[in-house]
Order: structure tokens, then C-alpha cells, then sequence
């Protein structure tokens, strides 16, 4: 839980004991000037961090998990805005950057003081913002108007291949923000079931679609009464779970498996994936993205 009180930011967890619920302070936060966001969950599930944007840099926090409170961990030149988890261990966090100039996503490596590296250098005049990634995969979903006008792309974590815009993802007048991807795909991203939220304009309901980067179009799906617009989550299996609540219902999670979502196989040996290596990713520096094709069958493949 985050609040704001008396000039700073108050962290608390939260519990259920019986009819009420439970409160433990975590401590706060002093940063005049500063946006501070949560940053998403945390993959292993032990910590929480937090973003403080200010005009010049930009801090990460450590605001549950720590021995003695709120920790800064990590002093980012620019303003930073986003953030990704790159891999399972809470080590590497990519994040979108202005800095003199187009907005770059860049991997920040927390066990190294917030070391920075690029990650994605798609065009030189381009803004490229990375939306979701999968450590399994290695898969990337990512923003950028490197083809003339902001188009969703996607790609691969330590891969040596271009960033891909497909034409099926142009979705004029349907603003298309994907959300989740589906995990235990290891070393095959192009099989990755992808769910997207396609916002229409005005007081039309978001639509729900499925992709994969193998495929060359969406499928539309049909979202719960009462679905909470882009939230959900895939299993391993290419089942996607989608939290609802209606007067009928206070809550609940609806399933649904997307046609021709692949379910977790073996490992294959040897593959080129992310690291060029068989087994599963490890979480080292990441490679970045070059420049992609804007033209031809490797923009709509």
C-alpha cells in the first residue's frame, strides 16, 4: 500500500485477520519533486520497489523486503518512466529514459549500483519503450515510431535478430497495449501467447485479443462481465485468467485459452536463443536491440 502523507510517501502491508484487516508499516519516503510510482511486482515475490522521477535522475527504491526500511538502491541519470523486469531474480530492470533526447529503454542492473546499459537502439531519432518482456522466453514487446509512426514491435532478449513491427499489430483508431505474456516458453518466444487490450475511444469497452509472434493475426476474445481492462495473467499451459467483478458477483477469475496458445514443452538443447545458448536464460547483461528492418516481409513477418 502506498500513501502519501505529510509530504512523504507512506509504504504499509497489508493482511486479513477475520472480518478486518491487518497493517504493518514498512516506512516512508522524502523525494520533493519527485513522481514516485510502484514499480510492478517483483518476480520472485519477496520485494516491492519503487520509482522517484525527478527533472535530472531518477531513484529506485527498495520499499518492502529490506532489514531496516526503505532502501535506495540506485541513482539513474535522466528521467525514467516504465520498468520491466528482465529476469527472476529482482537483478536487472529495464526502464524508458529521456536523456538529451529521444527516450531509449536501458537495462539498470541493481546489484551493481544501477549500472546502465543500452538495450534498445532501434533507430537514433526514434523513441523505443520497452512494454512487457518474459524471462523464459526472452521475449520483448516493445513501442517505438522507428517506422514512421509509434508501432508495437516485439523481439528477443540477447538475441542477434532485428526487432519486428507486424503489420497485424497496426491497428488504426484501436489503441492496442498488450499486458501479458504467457511464461514457460523457454528458448521459443515466437510461440508466446500475447494478451492485448484494444482501446476503441469514448465509452466503447476495451476489447480482449490474443497474438503470437508467430502468428500474422489477433484472435479477439470474449472478456468476462465486469473484466478489470488490462489485467490478467497466462499459465504455462495458454490458459489466460482474467479477474471480474459484478453486482451479481463480487469478484472472481474468469479462464479462458486463446485458440492455438502452445503449452510449456521440454527445453530444446542447443537452440539460439536468448544468450545463444541451450538451457534456460541466465540473467546477464542484456544485448541490445540493433537497428530493424522498417520494409519488406521482416516488417509484417
Amino acid at each position: 500500500m502506498h500513501r502519501r502523507a505529510a509530504g512523504r510517501h507512506v509504504f504499509a502491508l497489508l493482511y486479513p485477520t477475520g472480518p478486518g484487516t491487518g497493517e504493518v508499516a514498512l516506512g516512508s519516503v522524502a523525494c520533493e519533486g519527485a513522481e514516485l510510482t510502484l514499480l510492478p511486482p517483483a518476480p520472485d515475490g519477496r520485494y516491492a520497489y519503487a520509482l522517484a522521477a525527478g527533472a535530472r535522475s531518477t531513484a529506485v527504491w527498495l520499499v518492502a523486503g529490506g532489514s531496516f526500511g526503505p532502501e535506495h538502491l540506485a541513482e539513474v541519470p535522466g528521467r525514467c518512466t516504465g520498468g520491466v523486469w528482465l529476469d527472476r531474480t529482482n537483478r536487472m530492470l529495464a526502464l524508458d529514459r529521456g536523456l538529451d533526447g529521444p527516450t531509449k529503454t536501458v537495462a539498470v542492473d541493481l546489484e551493481r549500483g544501477g549500472e546502465v546499459s543500452p538495450l534498445l537502439q532501434i533507430a537514433a531519432d526514434s523513441d523505443d519503450r520497452l512494454l512487457l518482456a518474459d524471462a523464459d522466453s526472452g521475449l520483448l514487446l516493445i513501442r517505438s515510431d522507428a517506422p514512421g509512426e509509434p508501432r508495437l514491435g516485439w523481439g528477443v532478449l540477447g538475441s542477434t535478430h532485428p526487432v519486428r513491427f507486424p503489420e497485424c499489430l497496426r491497428l488504426p483508431g484501436r489503441g492496442a497495449t498488450p499486458f501479458a505474456i504467457q511464461p514457460g516458453q523457454v528458448l521459443t518466444p515466437e510461440v508466446c501467447a500475447v494478451a492485448l487490450r484494444l482501446d476503441a475511444g469514448g465509452d466503447a469497452r476495451p476489447a480482449l485479443c490474443a497474438w503470437r509472434p508467430a502468428d500474422r493475426k489477433v484472435q479477439q476474445l470474449t472478456p468476462p462481465d465486469g473484466w478489470l481492462p488490462g489485467v490478467g495473467r497466462w499459465t504455462p499451459e495458454g490458459v489466460l485468467r482474467l479477474p471480474y467483478a459484478t453486482g451479481a458477483g463480487p469478484c472472481g477469475v474468469a479462464r479462458i485459452e486463446a485458440p492455438g496458445a502452445a503449452a510449456a514443452g521440454p527445453r530444446p538443447r542447443g537452440s539460439d536463443g536468448p544468450g545463444g545458448r541451450g538451457g534456460a536464460p541466465r540473467a546477464t547483461r542484456p544485448v541490445p536491440l540493433q537497428q530493424a528492418p522498417l520494409g519488406g516481409r521482416a516488417a509484417g513477418g
